[in-house]
């Protein structure tokens, strides 16, 4: 058979982490072989449910079937609830007449994982966490290729599998921007500035706890205003529910007339800039010079592909997968991690101002970021996809 005769079943979702690589996968084997055919399989409640179709691809609806995690009701009725969405994954890929499943982790990913091997259609997995969750841990015994964005990440593949050090697919906006710093980055930096209203001259820390915020972020920040306006011009992206207080610890602490908005109307008007979220990040990213977030495996890795210095603060709950995400690149050189009870604005005020005074040490810190990067994951991922079918 043909590439170009073929149908690539991307399936995962939930969040933006496991939506996002999987359309950038799906848009790339559409570049590299315009006559294949790519469908997805995710959920109706995730993220996949709008950008999916928004993307241009079909999507193929299943429910969610978490494994239990301890003995409760649902224990009882997961047996039968995974027969149902096997059944239904089973007359999905039948009916695409799939030649390969890609799973990108979520939901969706284990009934398809599970399906495509008893239906002998060859089985790809990408994990973009430095610690594998369970879905992939379960279709990594049955796969043919898996592609990683860590060394090491928990997954124990069958013997025949291929297992590489792809990166993570990155966005359309990221990706561009990587492209872009590698002709002229300075024109990249002046458009960014002037498209958010700021002085392109001056040093910029870019401030974010994503689209929900992070309290410990805002608060040791916004408290640190007065200090850190001495040396850069600051972009705080809040998240949602959480602008007020962050205006009122920076009025506090600088006074109300360094607080402006986002966008060019606020050029001028005072030096810290809020917004709840911020829909192109990707003009941030090209004018900081540092940036102050968490470490989601999606941040780190947009963050090296760009080689943007970083302080990363790993969310603290769960089972401290955020510290494994940013620790190689802390080893590289490209950032710096500290705990969260740590970052408090007695920290941020003694150690951020001397980070952004010695640019040869952020510059070299930028430097070992995009060197630990990937910028060709998508491609990559793509080509051995597409090396899958028979």
């Amino acid at each position: 058979m043909s590439a170009s005769s073929a149908h690539i079943v991307l399936a995962g979702g939930g969040t933006a982490g496991h939506v996002n690589p999987l359309l950038a996968v799906g848009n790339a084997i559409r570049r590299i072989d315009p006559d294949a055919h790519v469908s997805v399989i995710g959920t109706a409640v995730g993220l996949e449910r709008d950008l999916v179709p928004q993307a241009g691809f079909e999507l193929d609806v299943i429910d969610k079937v978490p494994f239990p995690r301890r003995p409760n009701l649902y224990m009882l009725q997961f047996p039968a609830k995974w027969i149902r969405e096997t059944r239904k994954v089973r007359d999905i890929l039948t009916r695409r007449q799939a030649d390969v499943v890609v799973g990108f982790g979520g939901y969706a990913s284990a009934p398809a994982y599970a399906t495509a091997h008893k239906m002998g259609i060859p089985v790809a997995i990408h994990e973009q966490n430095a610690r594998a969750g369970m879905a992939n841990k379960l279709g990594a015994r049955h796969a043919a290729f898996i592609g990683t964005v860590y060394e090491n990440t928990g997954l124990k593949p069958g013997k025949t599998a291929t297992v590489e050090r792809v990166g993570l697919p990155l966005r359309p906006a990221i990706s561009d921007l990587a492209h872009r710093f590698t002709t002229d980055r300075a024109a990249a930096r002046a458009q960014g500035a002037a498209a958010l209203g700021l002085d392109p001259t001056r040093p910029m820390i870019l401030v974010t706890g994503g689209s929900l915020g992070a309290v410990s972020l805002n608060r040791a920040v916004a408290s640190s205003a007065a200090t850190l306006l001495r040396h850069a011009q600051i972009v705080h992206l809040t998240g949602k529910g959480k602008i007020d207080e962050v205006r009122a610890l920076v009025s506090a602490s600088a006074g109300k007339e360094v607080l402006t908005g986002i966008g060019p109307d606020s050029a001028g008007q005072g030096d810290y800039h809020v917004a709840q979220y911020l829909e192109r990040i990707d003009e941030a990213f090209a004018c900081a010079d540092l940036v102050i977030c968490r470490s989601g495996a999606g941040s780190v890795s947009e963050l090296a592909a760009l080689g943007l210095p970083a302080v990363y603060v790993p969310l603290p709950i769960g089972n401290g997968e955020q510290r494994f995400n940013a620790q190689p690149v802390v080893d590289a050189g490209g950032g710096v991690m500290i705990a969260d009870r740590e970052f408090t604005d007695v920290w941020v005020s003694s150690h951020i101002p001397a980070l952004l005074a010695d640019e040869d040490a952020l510059t070299n810190m930028g430097q070992c970021a995009w060197q630990y990067g990937i910028r060709d994951a998508a491609d990559v991922m793509a080509r051995r996809v597409l090396g899958l079918i028979r």
